[in-house]
């Protein structure tokens, strides 16, 4: 399998090497049958990947141990479960992922699109045949996952041989987390090249803006939805497995994956003033262009190893090829905009500070800020050590400092922008959609100092959650209720039919709450505390309302590894209240060890314990306990953000439904405080 999984990669190289030359050349000849074999040969290079890919698939799963990658990241004792994430264990087989959920997209785009925008699919096509060329050109002569176990003889030459065992997969990436995380988040990452495409693609074909941009909408949301969890699933992997008690940390490598989805973003709200007024295409053009770039960043610096993280793979030279694609993209996509810059001139200008539009425009620059703030803070470390031979590292502090205002800016223009009207907002509109929503965040803020909320930034936050989710509340309470007037309905049945008439300004409104959530779980960490204590079975251990008696040890033999665990009781008001089991592994094949950590989680906090080794210096077992309040509201909140994008990229219901004196937060009302019905509609909002 290692010959037909090399091969088929060297054929979908051929193939995207046609699929981009005879692109371009479709391109200009507008030729049918070049056009139609160019994409039969993008459509070949995403099934000659795929083979590829369950070739290295079904060498873990055979015990092949005579393929290098294989030896490297699995062994006999290893789980199914965990053969399907050694795929991506390790830099060949991930770069190959990565090809192979790319080629998920492409021949997604290929196929939806083979009979339809015949002026744009040649260009579109001829973008993601370079980016596959690139990768490819990794997966074949730079990072095989196909290479033969080898070792030098002693007349020099190499001597192919089959191991009996190999070294087994890393610790850290036996939990379930793992199997999960890097296909979602690498399912944003390659998601990102198809608006990318489109972009680019669409510039150079001087293809009108609002056309393209609704083709790529539901690709956007799709990639931001699969980034979005990716991001989620690894803080809870860095929660649950590396035992620190935390969820983020300002990794680089966090930090590269949170950096494109700032980006996209961005690009999904003010594609609405392309839409809508016809505003901010240079915007979109390059916050499109940025997320693709900042993916591929991203991608540079968890494999060129120029960063320090737990995530990142070893030291490699693969970065400089990384290095030359990005700057061969920006190359291309300053060129592109400067030779049809005028393409992109907007349609209107901007009427009123008070309006919908201003408030996306303040919302991209916030989160560029952001997204800048947190670049130059992952990269400094590295352009310091280049400059004075010295890394000055930059800790969580700056990035808290910095992104925690920024936050709360975006969690309150969450709840304002969505109900201001185009254009201009008048002081009546402002009154009737804001005046309840301001007063009951005001009143929640007087009830948490009342009951001793001191903290300054988790106090503003908690007014704006609350300011937030009644703003989105008081939208579906008055849109349920004209249709429940209307229909006789529940008001639960007419909150989902008002959602499914308009999926995408519901679907918005959801996942805002969503965000309210997450932004909950936030605050929640300025009021972690932690304790740490040497203890002897019998002793006991306290941390806010909870005792933690330990009762002993066992040891717990597992197929690839042996557990020693703490079994610790929880008691509450000294009422006994579960059993956790805390362990330390040593997992024998490559002589590494790991740790689970045991959590009792409810809406109010998380009991986090640890079982942190042995103390040098007195030689007992060390128990390390957390307790971290509204942790669990931030898992979900990003279920809540998944289900809204969901919701958002359903079609519409095709009946229009005019409802007479429903509310229409983007509209202004008529003279003598009449009010004009609403008409619900597809890309109303």
């Amino acid at each position: 399998m290692d010959v037909f999984g090399s091969f088929a990669l060297v054929l979908a190289f051929v193939c995207a090497v046609y699929a981009f030359g005879g692109g371009i050349a479709a391109i200009f000849t507008r030729h049918p049958l070049l056009i139609k074999s160019t994409r039969q040969a993008g459509m070949a290079t995403c099934g000659l990947i795929f083979v590829a890919t369950f070739s290295l698939e079904y060498l873990f799963f055979s015990d092949n141990f005579s393929n290098a990658y294989v030896v490297a990241h699995s062994n006999r004792d290893l789980s199914t479960f965990y053969k399907i994430a050694a795929l991506w264990s390790g830099q060949e087989g991930s770069l190959l992922f990565w090809s192979f959920l790319l080629a998920v997209y492409v021949l997604s785009v290929l196929v939806t699109y083979r009979n339809k925008n015949g002026e744009l699919m040649p260009y579109v096509g001829v973008v993601m045949a370079g980016v596959q060329i690139f990768f490819l050109t990794l997966n074949n002569f730079v990072a095989s996952p196909f290479k033969a176990l080898a070792s030098p003889g002693a007349d020099g030459v190499m001597n192919y041989v089959a191991r009996a065992d190999g070294s087994g997969l890393n610790p850290l990436l036996q939990y379930p987390e793992m199997v999960i995380h890097p296909p979602n988040l690498y399912s944003g990452y390659t998601g990102f090249t198809i608006p990318f495409a489109f972009a680019l693609g669409a510039l150079l074909a001087r293809y009108p803006g609002e056309k393209w941009i609704h083709l790529t909408r539901k690709w956007t949301m799709i990639a931001w939805m699969f980034q979005s969890m990716g991001i989620l699933l690894g803080a809870h992997w860095a929660y649950a497995v590396l035992g620190w008690g935390g969820y983020w940390g300002w990794d680089p490598v966090e930090n590269a994956s949170f950096l494109p989805w700032l980006t996209g973003t961005a690009f999904l709200h003010s594609v609405m003033m392309q839409e809508k007024r016809g505003m901010m295409k240079v915007w979109n053009v390059w916050l499109v262009f940025s997320t693709f770039l900042l993916c591929i960043l991203g991608t540079f610096l968890t494999r060129s190893g120029i960063v320090s993280s737990v995530h990142a793979f070893a030291q490699s030279s693969i970065g400089s090829w990384f290095v030359g694609f990005l700057l061969l993209i920006i190359t291309v996509c300053f060129g592109a905009y400067l030779k049809n810059r005028d393409y992109l001139k907007s349609e209107n200008q901007l009427d009123s500070i008070v309006s919908r539009e201003s408030s996306f425009l303040f919302n991209n620059l916030i989160l560029l800020v952001s997204c800048i703030a947190i670049l130059s803070g992952t990269l400094f470390p590295v352009f310091s050590e280049w400059i004075t031979g010295n890394r000055i590292s930059v800790g969580a502090p700056f990035f808290n400092k910095v992104n925690i205002p920024i936050g709360l800016l975006l969690l309150f223009l969450t709840g304002v922008g969505p109900l201001l009207a185009w254009r201009k907002t008048s002081t009546e509109s402002l009154k009737r959609n804001f005046g309840w929503p301001l007063g009951i965040g005001l009143v929640a803020g007087v009830i948490a100092l009342v009951f001793g909320f001191r903290e300054i930034y988790s106090w503003v936050c908690l007014i704006l959650c609350v300011f937030v989710a009644s703003t989105v509340g008081l939208e579906f309470y008055r849109g349920a209720k004209v249709i429940r007037a209307r229909s006789g309905a529940s008001f639960l049945a007419s909150a989902v039919d008002l959602t499914l008439r308009n999926t995408r300004r519901y679907g918005g409104y959801i996942v805002h709450v969503g965000m309210v959530f997450v932004f909950i779980g936030l605050a929640g960490a300025a009021f972690n505390r932690d304790i740490q204590k040497d203890m002897q079975v019998g002793q006991t251990m306290q941390i806010g309302s909870y005792t933690l008696l330990l009762q002993g040890f066992d040891s717990k033999p597992e197929k690839n590894y042996t557990a020693q665990r703490m079994n610790v009781e929880v008691l509450r008001d000294k009422k006994p209240l579960m059993m956790l089991y805390p362990e330390k592994r040593h997992f024998s094949s490559n002589e590494q060890n790991g740790t689970m950590v045991a959590i009792y989680s409810t809406l109010k906090e998380d009991l986090y314990v640890v079982y942190a080794g042995d103390s040098p210096e007195t030689n007992m077992p060390v128990l390390h306990a957390y307790l971290n309040p509204l942790v669990k509201w931030i898992w979900f909140g990003g279920a809540v953000v998944v289900f809204g994008t969901l919701v958002a990229m359903l079609p519409n219901r095709r009946a229009v439904l005019v409802l007479a004196g429903a509310p229409q937060p983007a509209a202004q009302p008529l003279a003598h405080g009449l009010t004009p019905s609403v008409t619900l509609r597809e890309g109303h909002d």
